[in-house]
């Protein structure tokens, strides 16, 4: 749907034609809309991956510290 949304198509026509909300669909076009972070091309379900991967790697590091 976010293709056809890019090659010209209205939220209302692709909520009519398949059925999800025309908000459901712009969400789905804001998660698949690139954004460039130092020069790479990310979506926000990149970043939001990467945000997690993160949060993990810090609690990680928290961890060794206190045994170190």
């Amino acid at each position: 749907m976010v293709k056809l949304h890019q090659e010209g198509r209205s939220l209302k026509s692709l909520g009519e034609e398949f059925g999800p909300s025309k908000d459901s669909i712009a969400i789905w076009l804001k998660q698949a809309t690139p954004i460039m972070i130092k020069g790479q091309s990310k979506t926000l379900k990149d970043v939001k991956q990467l945000d997690k991967r993160l949060a993990i790697l810090g609690e990680e590091n928290e961890i060794l510290s206190r045994i170190a």
